[in-house]
């Protein structure tokens, strides 16, 4: 039996005639192949990486595992499409809080059409990519079981200041996320899911040192996906921070030269992680003078 996923944040939603991903009970996401060049780009990656022997294990681990190609019903009732058949994510996780970060200033390849590149250009600059590197292209923060998820429209995740943004990050990581961002994010949980030798900083960490030297790939708007499954901070235990790497349509060939856009990016988030653990209590009353910006931060309404 395959399902719309429940835990998408960011991407291409299928149902209701909409062409999207699905997962089966089995833990594998099936992600329609794009009938163009980004499709038959990212089938490459994918075979290429799964079996390139100069990968260490350590950092394969941060890449969704590939099972190859499956011709499946789309979820838009199109009939039969190929499939890129991938690790679930967020299978085993039962209330999972996810962020997805597009990672990079620049989102285009260098061989793009100049249609291509002027819409992502455009795009760049109305949101946090050029200033800070990356960007918020989804989330979904669990609350308890009364509140649900807040899980905000993603357009207006995607253009807030640097400010709000670390506010965001505080607030994936907090205990009263349900009482809206004019209540100061608490960090209950940053040390367990940001710190620690595991914990997602480390992880990030971990991945930066593979991309200070590795030149294999250029990776364009590619995303970071940090999940933990808050229920179990809540409970004491081990929330299980994990990030991985996903999105690659628009992976290239290093040809011998660092990723210095996706370095650039990563070190900005690294950063914002790193002053959350240093000073988690830290809070800026400011808010966006934007009303929509100020709806998102300071309202409850995107719980359901």
């Amino acid at each position: 039996m395959l399902n719309i996923p429940p835990n998408q944040v960011a991407g291409h939603q299928g149902g209701k005639g909409k062409l999207g991903p699905l997962v089966d009970e089995s833990g594998r996401f099936y992600k329609p192949l794009q009938g163009d060049e980004r499709g038959s780009n990212e089938l490459k990656f994918y075979t290429s990486f799964s079996s390139d022997t100069r990968i260490p294990e350590h950092i394969s681990k941060f890449f969704p595992t590939f099972h190859g190609t499956q011709l499946i019903e789309a979820s838009d009732g199109s009939g039969l499409k190929p499939h890129l058949v991938l690790q679930d994510l967020s299978v085993g996780r039962v209330n999972p809080s996810i962020v997805d970060i597009k990672i990079g200033s620049r989102t285009w390849p260098p061989e793009a059409s100049e249609e291509y590149i002027q819409k992502c250009l455009k795009k760049d600059r109305e949101t946090s990519s050029l200033p800070l590197g990356f960007r918020l292209s989804g989330i979904q923060i669990y609350g308890n079981k009364e509140s649900g998820y807040w899980k905000p429209e993603r357009t207006t995740m995607q253009n807030l200041p640097a400010e709000e943004v670390k506010l965001i990050l505080k607030k994936f990581v907090s205990s009263n996320t349900s009482t809206g961002m004019y209540s100061p994010p608490d960090c209950a949980f940053a040390a367990t899911v940001y710190g620690g030798s595991t914990g997602i900083l480390s992880q990030l960490l971990e991945l930066k040192a593979w991309f200070e030297d590795q030149t294999m790939y250029h990776f364009y708007s590619c995303s970071i996906l940090m999940t933990f499954e808050k229920g179990l901070a809540l409970e004491g235990q081990n929330p299980g921070g994990q990030i991985k790497l996903i999105d690659f349509a628009h992976v290239i060939e290093g040809r011998g030269v660092i990723d210095h856009n996706f370095l650039g990016g990563l070190c900005s988030l690294i950063k914002f992680i790193s002053e959350i653990l240093t000073a988690p209590n830290e809070y800026t009353t400011e808010v966006s003078s934007d009303p929509d910006q100020k709806s998102l931060i300071s309202s409850d309404n995107g719980f359901n």
